[in-house]
This record gives C-alpha cells, sequence and structure tokens, in this order.
C-alpha cells in the first residue's frame, strides 16, 4: 500500500536531476559515507511518526550519481522515516553484495542473532537521531546509548548521532570511556553563525582529538545561514581538520531530504571539498583511506 503524505509529514523536493562532474578527480575507493535510499514507496511503508514523505530515490538512482562524481563506494544511514524498519537498507546492501555499508536504527530489545545477520551483510553502526524525532527531542539518552554500544562492540561497529553539538558543552566528558568509536553528522550540527569558538563545538573538538569520534563532512546547506556556497561552514571546516584529518569522512547527504531551500547540485557540493579540505592528500584521505578505516572496506 502506497503511503501518501499528510499535514505532519508533508511531501518533500526531491534532488538535482542533473548533477555534474565535480571540478576535481575523486581518489580510488572515494566512499559517499551518507545517504539514504526510499522506496519504492508502494513496496515499503514509512513510520507514522516520520515528520516528512520523501519521494522514491532509489538505488539505481545513486548509482547514476556515484558514477557522475566519480565515487566507488557507498554508505546507506537509516533515514528517520522507516524508524526502526531497516528492510529498505538491508535490502540494498545485498542487492550491492558486499559493495557498500549501513548504519541502521535498531531497537534497544534486538537480540544478538539479529546484530550477527546485519553485520553479515554489511552493517557496521547504529545511529542515534536525538534531533528529527518526536519524542525525546534534544536529549542525549546517554544511559541507553552507553548500553547498546557495549552490545554492538564486539562487533567492532560504531555509534553515529544526529545531534546539536552546541547543546553539549561537556560532551567529551559525556562520552569519557565509551566502548566504541563516535560518529558526528552534520559537521557537528551547529548553526554556522555560532563559530568554532562556541564551547560545544570546543568541546566537540576535544572529543575528535581524543581519536575515538569521527565527523562527517556532510549537510552544509543545514546548517549554513547561506546559500551555496556556504562561505560560513569554511571555519569549522577547518578547525575540524586541524583538530583531527585522521577522523573526518565525506557524505552527500543524497537525496537531501526535508531540505526546504535551494536544492544543491551535487557536483558543487563535492567542489566545496576544494576549499574545506585544501590539501589534496588529506582530502583524498577523507574521501577514501578514513572510510576505508571506519567502514571496513
Amino acid at each position: 500500500m502506497e503511503f501518501q503524505p499528510t499535514a505532519a509529514a508533508p511531501l518533500c523536493a526531491g534532488p538535482d536531476a542533473h548533477p555534474h562532474k565535480p571540478a576535481f578527480a575523486m581518489p580510488r575507493g572515494a566512499t559517499d559515507t551518507h545517504f539514504h535510499i526510499f522506496g519504492p514507496m508502494a513496496q515499503y511503508g514509512f513510520s507514522n511518526k516520520r515528520i516528512y514523505t520523501p519521494p522514491d530515490a532509489l538505488l539505481a538512482d545513486w548509482q547514476r550519481l556515484a558514477n557522475t562524481l566519480g565515487v566507488e563506494r557507498g554508505v546507506i544511514v537509516q533515514p528517520s522515516v522507516y524508524g526502526t524498519d531497516n528492510s529498505v537498507a538491508l535490502a540494498n546492501l545485498k542487492a550491492m553484495k558486499d559493495k557498500w555499508r549501513a548504519v541502521v536504527v535498531v531497537e534497544d530489545s534486538i537480540n544478538d542473532k539479529e546484530l550477527d545477520a546485519m553485520h553479515m551483510v554489511g552493517v557496521r553502526g547504529i545511529r542515534f537521531n536525538v534531533v528529527d524525532v518526536a519524542t525525546e527531542k534534544g536529549v542525549l539518552p546517554i544511559h541507553r546509548v552507553r548500553r547498546m554500544a557495549e552490545r554492538i562492540a564486539p562487533l567492532g561497529w560504531h555509534v553515529q548521532f544526529l545531534m546539536h553539538v552546541d547543546d553539549y558543552p561537556d560532551l567529551e566528558k559525556m562520552f569519557d570511556g565509551f566502548p566504541t568509536d563516535i560518529v558526528v553528522d552534520h559537521f557537528g550540527y551547529m548553526k554556522a553563525s555560532k563559530g568554532p569558538q562556541h564551547p560545544g563545538f570546543q568541546a566537540f573538538l576535544r572529543l575528535m582529538k581524543s581519536g575515538r569520534c569521527w565527523c562527517k563532512f556532510t549537510g552544509a546547506y543545514r546548517i549554513s545561514a547561506h546559500d551555496m556556497p556556504y562561505p560560513d561552514i569554511t571555519p569549522l571546516a577547518h578547525a575540524i581538520i586541524n583538530a583531527n584529518p585522521e577522523r573526518v569522512v565525506w557524505g552527500s547527504d543524497w537525496p537531501h531530504p526535508k531540505h526546504e531551500d535551494a536544492m544543491p547540485n551535487d557536483g558543487e557540493l563535492c567542489d566545496r571539498l576544494l576549499e574545506w579540505v585544501p590539501d589534496a592528500a588529506i582530502r583524498d584521505k577523507v574521501l577514501a583511506a578514513n572510510p576505508a578505516k571506519l567502514y571496513g572496506f
């Protein structure tokens, strides 16, 4: 049964259908570490708690984008619209036959056999969304997170967060002794106008310097106060790279769900890396070597 948009979950725009090639050559093993697959809507139902309804964005669509950008590997990230039903991500992992990885969202009640089965098809992390959810909004359930992290640690997985780092000025203390690596989306998901000296962002940088925290260069348009080329992102990006270039990865955030301003061209988004990571050797590391380590390619 096809799910229709509602007033509470309106249909959101799809991506730019004509991405251009980046202005630089992607390195061998270049990896998009953050994209979503939606649909087919007629086959996979959405969560009733979702806050948007995305159009179909299928495996073949992302493959065309990857070919245009020069990307060889991908990591599917479970979006909030599916809740803890990871059927779409798992079906596409199986279709790609170990060429992809995924980050899923699970219930605390999931059993070890289910986790092992996910690992076998390419899952390498679990995601906690403490921003765009209907319950516990803006709350970091650290005790629950630690319990789940202890369960997935033997698999070598990580815990990924959609969170506003500026809400947590003691972030590095909260994660003291955490049993797995941590991955934070969208440059820390703080409004860029607050600047890199914000206490929460400084705590995030300290956590990155510890070597157990990774940052995704994704979704710049979600935190910038400007249109492309998002000039206020550059100071944040440079601060993150200076903190620990070994723990930074890149992702397209395709198909840019629930983005309500001008839809970015994915080739132009890639080109921002020339400014965010001007050193070519470090940029290649962000695009290929770092994700290979994090996701086990």
